[in-house]
């Protein structure tokens, strides 16, 4: 969500909603409450743009304002004896000042309705247009039509109820640029334009960063599918973003901004729905959260609490089991904030999560779209816990910003596959197999941030940033495998990552309507690494004499920017930005070895265009990717990280909106991604070579080549306590590959996923119907099950059958 009192001083906010005819009348349903938070329901509601400069404004305490009203109308209402008044500076556009007056005369009672005072008010001089939206993810607030770059920008009120419950995967229906594994909520992996490694969690770390707030949540864990309930707004965008955040930021980034505590109203809301899946059985979610301001304007707390019943859809024919994938949620977000003058805001906040998988999300192309054979139950668990602390004081356009994080990750997961005799007959025959075995891998992370940086942001663009940050990052991977009940350990690995940087940035104006961005980040790293409960001890020491030691990697990231806006609407952008991953240690079978660091280089062109009905967004890169990490499967079938080679991505994203009529909104996307492993490593050719010959699959995992999405949303106000809503989206995923090398050569993809939602509003009340998958296709979105049957196994992922939830909702 955008922070009120810097946005006061950057420049006028603007409420990026569709403006409605003339001086029409409207439902206005605004509570007593703070300015900025009064004039952003107000301009959602009205359609009016609404803005403020002085940041003393901004937590004035404002009227009450229910009825039918002209945006000018409810304004006037609104501030009476609040010490503020507005000026009209254009159609349908506020601008929001102190009342020099104030004080000097008695107040008057407010009439119950009034022709616009506003309007009376001859215009003052001309003033700059109020900025649409603000990029915070650049750790600095800039407009978006001075950003060099691709970013998406997902506001709060635009995540129902129904897409929140799905985590990651709402994210990647609304955003073609992300996409993501589908092993099972808790343990996919996200990837962004194109800048994949790998379909399995290893010791890897991601090529996305994921961040919630300020604080950082993975590293080498999995994506854990935080629910979106109660979110501020989230953004993406599109890397590398190596200066700003350094390793790990290959693809990009995800940030997702929680509703922060309001100090000055209880309010809340609780909600339930019931969701019938065909070919299934049902399945239900349920929430609260509370706003509770302890210290009026002072000290406030938010609290969510949920649970969520997903529905199982697979059946099992050899286990004569139906609908065995079910998977449960449970968690919560307990957030505080202080705020002891105007300039000072302390934020503390815990989130926690369970997910809970009864058993793998895939079936088998020889059973049926919905059915596989299987001997055993493959569940999962993730376990996620978020701490953070955040301080942040401002001096006028100047902000101080020091957050520290502290993020605990738990991953479980079994495997049905085939016990191998011994090494020995292993080596010389590897598809000489025994009998039905589970292997089960647990993978403990914990992860500790701090970061303190000063930034200074004006309302074109420029300004400047200095950092510094520290991060340790703990793994620890045990693996083990039962036979006919007889348990045994297997080689597993502990790393460790201890991170200094440095960094710093700034945008300066040469020239008028030109911005040129210049950055760079220092950092050194120390990787550690340790095998646990060896198997064949003195053979990994031979192997790799290295494998139980330490070392340094030092790295400098520069990056360049230039941003041309010719015009108040039109934005033209190139950069340049680098990223990069420290190595580590990985186990194959039961031996051990190191994989180098990756590296990423990476040009881009694009423009912006942000008109009053129609906004267009275009980019095209290159990318250079060295020594890639990958997780690769072995000759045994067994999964290991290695570098596989140096690649190349090329990619082409255009995404716009266009707003024909009051209320009515069309989007589309098309995203085109082509990479190529251009020279292999020789790792990769002597797995090929136990395999099936010759390698013929160079293609990077998991991106498809191309990407569409079309989607609409209209909303209507029926009376004063009324108003309809309904979206809907079609989505297009081409064709990809699960893996680099013939063994995860699987194709994947080439399906069609659709939904829509209606939504009701009657006072307090919320009443919705929606439906997902409304052709009830298969597809295939990801070929992986067991990894170790992917040889042996036509494995797919089916999406989730033609589905159906009504749920009500009670806003106080």
């Amino acid at each position: 969500m955008l922070r009120s009192a810097s946005l006061a001083v950057v420049a006028a906010t603007l409420i990026p909603f569709p403006a409605l005819a003339g001086e029409e009348r409207t439902a206005i349903d605004v509570p007593a409450t703070r300015l900025d938070h009064a004039v952003r329901s107000l301009g959602r509601q009205s359609g009016a743009s609404i803005g403020f400069r002085d940041a003393k404004v901004a937590k004035l305490r404002v009227r009450a304002v229910r009825g039918r009203y002209t945006a000018g109308e409810a304004l006037y209402l609104m501030l009476q004896d609040s010490g503020a008044r507005a000026r009209r500076v254009a159609a349908d556009t506020f601008l929001i000042e102190a009342d020099p007056d104030f004080g000097k005369r008695s107040a008057a009672p407010a009439p119950t309705r009034t022709p616009s005072r506003i309007a009376e008010v001859a215009p003052a001089a001309p003033v700059p247009p109020p900025v649409e939206i603000v990029v915070t993810g650049t750790k600095r607030d800039i407009p978006i039509a001075a950003y060099p770059g691709m970013v998406h920008v997902i506001d709060g009120d635009r995540i129902s109820v129904a897409s929140g419950r799905m985590g990651s995967d709402a994210l990647e229906s609304a955003t073609p640029s992300v996409v993501s594994t589908h092993l099972g909520p808790g343990r996919n992996k996200l990837f962004i334009r194109g800048i994949a490694d790998s379909s399995f969690v290893g010791p890897t770390q991601s090529t996305v960063g994921q961040y919630w707030g300020n604080s950082r949540i993975t590293y080498s864990a999995p994506d854990p599918s935080l629910k979106l309930y109660d979110v501020g707004r989230i953004e993406v965008l599109e890397g590398p973003q190596g200066t700003l955040y350094g390793a790990g930021s290959l693809g990009g980034i995800v940030r997702v901004v929680p509703r922060a505590p309001q100090l000055d109203q209880v309010s809340g809301s609780t909600w339930a729905g019931v969701e019938a899946v065909q070919h299934g059985k049902p399945g239900y979610d349920g929430g609260a959260v509370l706003n509770l301001p302890i210290v009026t304007d002072r000290l406030g707390l938010r609290v969510l609490a949920f649970g969520t019943e997903e529905n199982g859809y697979i059946d099992d024919v050899k286990r004569k089991l139906d609908d065995v994938n079910d998977v449960s949620s449970i968690g919560g977000r307990i957030a505080l904030r202080y705020e002891p003058t105007t300039d000072i805001t302390v934020d503390l906040g815990v989130v926690g999560q369970r997910i809970d998988g009864a058993d793998s999300q895939y079936a088998e192309r020889t059973f049926g779209r919905l059915k596989r054979s299987s001997n055993l139950a493959q569940p999962f668990r993730n376990d996620f816990l978020l701490s953070d602390l955040v301080l942040r004081k401002s001096w006028g356009e100047v902000e101080l910003t020091a957050s520290f994080g502290l993020a605990h990750q738990e991953v479980t997961e079994e495997f049905e596959g085939r016990a191998l005799r011994n090494i020995a007959d292993a080596a010389l025959e590897p598809k000489r197999l025994a009998e039905v075995a589970l292997y089960s891998q647990k993978n403990q992370i914990d992860m500790y941030t701090g970061e303190i940086r000063l930034a200074r942001s004006a309302a074109d663009g420029t300004g400047w940033l200095i950092g510094a940050s520290v991060l340790r990052n703990e793994s620890e991977v045990d693996r083990s495998v039962e036979v006919e009940e007889e348990f045994n350990a297997l080689t597993g690995v502990r790393n460790e990552v201890v991170e200094g940087t440095v960094y710093g940035e700034m945008t300066v104006a040469p020239m008028p309507q030109v911005n040129v961005t210049f950055g760079a980040r220092g950092t050194a790293s120390r990787i550690s690494g340790a095998v646990r409960d060896p198997v064949l001890p003195l053979l990994i020491y031979e192997l790799d004499p290295g494998a139980k030691a330490s070392r340094t990697e030092s790295r400098f990231l520069p990056s360049l920017a230039l941003a041309y806006r010719p015009t108040a609407t039109m934005t033209f952008f190139a950069r340049y930005q680098e990223g990069f991953r420290p190595g580590g240690i990985a186990i194959r079978r039961e031996f051990v070895q190191r994989y180098d660091g990756d590296r990423v280089r990476t040009l881009e062109a694009g423009l912006r265009y942000r008109g009053e009905a129609i906004e267009l967004e275009s980019s095209v890169s290159w990318t250079g990717w060295r020594d890639i990490q990958a997780d690769i499967i072995d000759g045994f079938g067994f999964p290991t990280t290695t570098n596989v080679g140096n690649g190349t991505v090329r990619s082409f994203g255009i995404s716009g909106r266009w707003r024909p009529l009051p209320g009515f909104e069309l989007d589309g996307a098309l995203y085109l991604n082509r990479s190529k492993v251009t020279q292999r490593d020789r790792i990769l050719d002597q797995v090929d070579s136990v395999t099936t010959g010759p390698a013929q699959f160079n293609r990077l995992p998991n991106i498809a080549d191309e990407t569409a999405r079309l989607g609409f949303t209209w909303s209507t106000i029926l009376s004063d306590t009324r108003d309809l809503e309904i979206t809907g989206f079609g989505r297009y995923v081409g064709e990809s590959v699960l893996g680099i090398g013939p063994i995860l050569g699987k194709l994947q993809g080439e399906y069609i996923d659709t939904g829509m939602e209606a939504s009701l509003r009657a006072g307090p009340m919320r009443y919705s119907l929606s439906a997902s998958n409304l052709f009830d296709a298969r597809g295939n979105r990801f070929a992986l099950g067991s990894p170790f049957q992917i040889r042996t196994r036509e494995q797919i992922t089916p999406l989730q059958p033609r589905s159906v939830r009504f749920g009500i909702q009670f806003d106080f």
